[in-house]
């Protein structure tokens, strides 16, 4: 039986606006980072006339692009790991025990979601200070402060997600662990980790991404030396001039480690955001 006409349309037409929305953006990206500065700046050609891979080489040196790598990759590594950790404890917590002010927690964690991110700019950067000044432990300026800062966004998001996905694992099993010997703590690493792989990486996958391309408060909380990515990238933009193509390479480069564990991960990504609905 032939799909209807409609149906044949309706697809061409995602596909049209995948190919206009992603497909020409990333080829721009790409025919720019390989063109010299004169014609990056010139009239735009589809096809670069000069190719060149000299901005991928230069955008090492024009700005200290090394060091916000690794300043990205330690806070969005650490702040992602810590997130996963308490997440699964608090989770576990919250679909197997019953305690007082359970459902209050669970109202508390969600409704953080409802608030944009920018409403705790100021309070944050206050309390950072405070702390500073009361203590002498440096938050502000530091990969310790941005660290906690991810940790207040993805943490709650992440205690809701596996929730839900522990509460689809039937509680059988771990009444079976139980029989053999294994007490709560030993339950929840034998059987309900392995169990809940799929949704544990969906929520790192989350995280990272989350605290990788962040840039508000990352340009608020840190300074030449804890800069990370997001931010690092606005410094390819001087009073004199704006260096568009080793922008644009840079770009791609940072994307890297994205694109790659997504595609890496894929396969958990999809069962973790879906599993939980279906059982």
């Amino acid at each position: 039986m032939s799909e209807p006409r409609w149906v044949s349309w309706a697809r061409r037409l995602v596909l049209g606006f995948l190919v206009l929305f992603t497909v020409l953006p990333l080829y721009a990206m790409l025919a720019s980072s390989l063109k010299p500065l004169s014609d990056v700046q010139g009239d735009w050609h589809w096809l670069p006339t000069n190719l060149t891979f000299e901005p991928f080489i230069e955008i090492w040196s024009t700005i200290p692009l090394a060091k916000y790598f690794v300043n990205s990759l330690i806070v969005s590594g650490t702040a992602t790991v810590l997130s996963v950790t308490i997440a699964i404890f608090a989770a576990y917590a919250v679909s197997r025990f019953e305690f007082r002010g359970k459902n209050l927690f669970s109202i508390t964690v969600l409704s953080t979601q409802m608030f944009p991110g920018i409403l705790f700019l100021l309070p944050l950067f206050l309390i950072f200070v405070n702390i500073g000044n009361a203590t002498g432990i440096v938050l502000y300026g530091s990969r310790l402060g941005l660290i906690i800062t991810y940790l207040t966004f993805s943490l709650p998001f992440a205690i809701w997600m596996l929730a839900g996905y522990f509460a689809s694992i039937p509680k059988e099993l771990d009444e079976a662990a139980k029989v053999d010997g294994c007490g709560p703590l030993g339950a929840l690493i034998r059987i309900v980790i392995p169990a809940s792989t799929p949704g544990i990486v969906a929520v790192a996958i989350y995280a990272f991404m989350t605290a990788w391309g962040e840039v508000l408060f990352a340009s608020v909380m840190t300074d030449s030396d804890t800069r990370t990515l997001a931010v690092g990238l606005q410094e390819y933009s001087t009073q004199v001039d704006v260096y568009w193509n080793q922008v644009m390479a840079a770009s791609l480069v940072v994307s890297v480690p994205v694109v790659a564990g997504f595609l890496l991960l894929q396969r958990y990504l999809v069962a973790g955001l879906t599993a939980g609905a279906v059982k």
